[in-house]
């Protein structure tokens, strides 16, 4: 791994790999790992977040799985971010320390969602706790506002921010407000922070304005393609760009209305890899047979500009 690069391209929101009767299922990593760099050309993950069901594990097996990441991505990943937040701030300190015990690139941390901070200094408060756990690894905010309910622009989040937590490396932005991200882009002159997307279907409009790359849950089955995406607008090619883009927003409308979440990207994940992801935990349910066959016959009849 290269703890001291700047984070950019594409990172996978991984999935948490489950055995049928729903315990975590750390076998299969490796082949992840192997899979995501291989055939999707992913070399950062960003492990127990939402994509990953972190909230509904318990602690030991998120700690578990970050050291099976750690592990299995040496040598292979460039980035391992591990999400560590939590409603507690002394269980959110915990995985902190552990997460830089094990030698992860990097920690992320969403903001509490049940007892929720109501301005910028309560909030910054809560990730300089957090992030002092581990002082020598790089920080990440993970703004999600549809989840949690915390509405604290990043724009505002960002003033002073290094005095409060000298480890703070950048944002991973999961929200379509993109006036609130090409303000933070446009304060951010000397590049210091990477600012990374978290809507896979509108990533070229940030991309637009100065995002970094990106972390989603889609880069684990359409990591390669969102990479030609990536190198197209980079050349610039801005009609394939969109081209590709709509591709993948045509296969996320889709599935969306059919119900699309955590437990359905496992599904998509499991008949694209062949790596055995099963069942979310409770309270989300399965993906029903009618939704895989479905979404199987959506993806496979895209014709991508490439010609797969």
């Amino acid at each position: 791994m290269t703890p001291g690069k700047k984070l950019q391209g594409l990172v996978a929101a991984t999935v948490t790999p489950m055995t049928p009767d729903g315990q975590i299922n750390l076998s299969v990593i490796c082949q992840y790992v192997d899979y995501l760099v291989s055939e999707q050309k992913v070399k950062h993950v960003f492990v127990n977040g939402t994509t990953g069901e972190g909230l509904s594990l318990s602690i030991q097996e998120r700690k578990q799985l970050a050291e099976e990441w750690v592990r299995q991505g040496k040598d292979k990943l460039d980035h391992v971010i591990i999400h560590v937040g939590a409603l507690s701030l002394p269980e959110s300190q915990e995985l902190a320390k552990h997460a830089a015990a094990i030698g992860a690139s990097g920690i992320a941390v969403i903001a509490p969602s049940f007892f929720k901070p109501t301005n910028k200094d309560e909030l910054i408060a809560f990730l300089q706790k957090v992030a002092s756990e581990a002082p020598g690894v790089p920080f990440y905010y993970y703004h999600i506002p549809p989840l949690t309910g915390v509405k604290i622009h990043v724009e505002e989040l960002l003033d002073g921010i290094k005095e409060h937590i000298p480890t703070f490396q950048g944002v991973k932005f999961s929200d379509t407000d993109l006036l609130d991200l090409a303000q933070c882009i446009n304060k951010n002159e000397r590049e210091e922070f990477a600012f990374l997307y978290g809507v896979d279907e509108q990533l070229l409009s940030a991309l637009a304005i100065g995002a970094d790359g990106a972390v989603g849950s889609t880069f684990n089955y359409l990591g390669q393609k969102t990479n030609l995406m990536l190198q197209a607008f980079a050349k610039p090619d801005l009609a394939l760009a969109r081209k590709y883009q709509f591709l993948t927003g045509e296969f996320l409308s889709y599935v969306i209305k059919l119900g699309f979440g955590v437990a359905q990207t496992k599904a998509v994940m499991t008949f694209v890899s062949g790596i055995p992801m099963g069942p979310p935990r409770l309270p989300l349910v399965d993906a029903s047979e009618e939704f895989i066959v479905k979404a199987k016959a959506k993806l496979d009849s895209i014709v991508w500009p490439d010609g797969d």
